[in-house]
């Protein structure tokens, strides 16, 4: 059973003396958080949680991440806890992020490439560090350095979870409706895509091209400076505004926040199938506002591109969802998704009517918590996928991730309003209005 699972793992995979290492590492971090305990650092259990992840680095700061944007999944304090890991880890000293700029830039990068570079990261987040920057032709400008070692850490950590979370569902079957070994699957192709800052570069300037095709000015996506890029080191215009992680500043700036994420939404629901890529990590700290009112999207190392086969299934599906026509949602399932087994679509449609019909129960007895709440969009989202689930069909990476980016566009609702309820109106009303067949065609 082991072997089976090993087999499953890339060709990178080492478990000799990096793995060895990586393990005391990894000991060493829980056991300074233990210490610390003892010693009556005492904090709440998910601030406990959140400071073990952050010295466990990178892989579990990834975890944290999904903790952050998984409210229908986690207990609230751990979503709001973890969103610190959006963009304020730890961060490795510069004299250790100096010497990944001189291997990859040159050893006269401050002489013939920059002036001068602020020390103090802007941003500090799992797989690297921000610093502003000014070149020598006087623009200013953000360097994005990859943290030493973050690959063959990933590498290490991802395998073992992958193997463990195997062995767990094959010991415990009731742990396979959580979907670890999916879960922990797509984490390690998305964050091994993040290393390539190469491939980043190129991202950017994709979505770029499809902002100017499209005459868009209510989004914008920073220039690359490709002098000063290299496969862990990418330079790139600097935009002024603030992150949508600073909810007071943002709600300061602006008297209408819900058109400002609106325009946001609408570009990235039209790069799904009008851009030959769609931005698959917008959470909250890789959105700016800028001081203009513009919209600015960073952070291109995790994208989707999407095949002609998903788009019409999950048209298809947003249609059925919003018509509540259950035969429908269950053939667009299977469209969407893969299986081995014969799936009757007939018995999953009634699985998915009993599912909308106990959620509006749920009106008439607020008090119940063993009915599913139809008013959570997020929630709702994943009761479906794991239904599917149990009638055998799994969704393909091109899905999940269109399912994660729709999750944090609903939770920018209940973080900066406390009125999701509308802001998810205001999306579904673009939906609504948005035309698919065309935009598919």
């Amino acid at each position: 059973m082991i072997l089976k699972t090993v087999s499953k793992l890339p060709a990178a995979a080492m478990f000799g003396y990096n793995s060895l290492h990586r393990v005391r590492q990894t000991g060493f971090a829980l056991g300074k958080t233990g210490l610390d305990w003892i010693l009556g650092d005492r904090p709440a259990p998910p601030v406990l949680m959140r400071r073990a992840f952050e010295r466990m680095g990178a892989t579990y700061i990834k975890i944290g991440q999904l903790i952050a944007s998984s409210p229908s999944l986690f207990p609230e304090i751990y979503v709001r806890e973890f969103q610190r890991c959006l963009d304020q880890t730890i961060p490795v000293p510069f004299k250790h992020m100096e010497k990944i700029l001189k291997k990859e830039l040159g050893p006269g990068y401050m002489k013939d490439i920059f002036a001068k570079i602020n020390p103090v990261p802007l941003a500090s987040a799992s797989i690297a560090q921000v610093y502003a920057a000014r070149l020598v032709t006087g623009e200013d400008v953000v360097i994005k350095i990859q943290r030493p070692g973050v690959k063959d850490i990933l590498v290490t950590d991802l395998n073992f979870l992958f193997i463990a979370a195997n062995i767990l569902e094959r010991i415990m079957p009731a742990f396979k409706h959580a979907s670890l070994v999916g879960m922990l699957s797509e984490i390690r192709k998305t964050v091994l895509e993040e290393c390539d800052f190469i491939k980043e570069a190129e991202n950017i300037e994709i979505f770029s091209k499809f902002l100017e095709n499209t005459k868009n000015k209510k989004v914008v996506t920073p220039r690359v400076y490709y002098r000063a890029t290299s496969p862990r080191v990418l330079t790139m215009e600097r935009l002024h505004g603030i992150p949508l992680t600073d909810r007071e500043q943002f709600l300061k700036s602006t008297d209408q926040p819900q058109k400002i994420l609106g325009a946001a939404f609408e570009t990235w629901l039209k790069s799904i199938s009008g851009c030959e890529l769609f931005h698959a990590d917008l959470h909250a700290g890789n959105i700016m506002i800028l001081d203009d009112g513009r919209v600015g999207f960073i952070d291109f190392g995790i994208v989707g591109r999407i095949s002609k086969k998903t788009q019409d299934g999950v048209n298809s599906l947003i249609k059925s969802m919003m018509m509540y026509d259950y035969k429908n949602m269950a053939e667009s399932m299977l469209i969407i998704g893969m299986t081995r087994n014969k799936v009757d679509t007939d018995q999953l449609a009634k699985d998915l009517e009993a599912f909308y019909l106990a959620g509006e129960s749920l009106i008439t007895d607020p008090l119940s918590d063993s009915l599913p709440d139809l008013s959570e969009p997020e929630q709702s989202l994943m009761e479906i996928v794991r239904i599917a689930e149990v009638h055998g069909i799994r969704f393909p990476r091109e899905f999940t991730l269109l399912l994660k980016q729709f999750l944090y566009f609903d939770s920018y609702g209940e973080m900066l309003f406390d009125l999701s309820d509308d802001f998810m109106e205001g999306i579904m009303a673009k939906m609504e209005k948005f035309d698919y067949l065309d935009l598919l065609e």
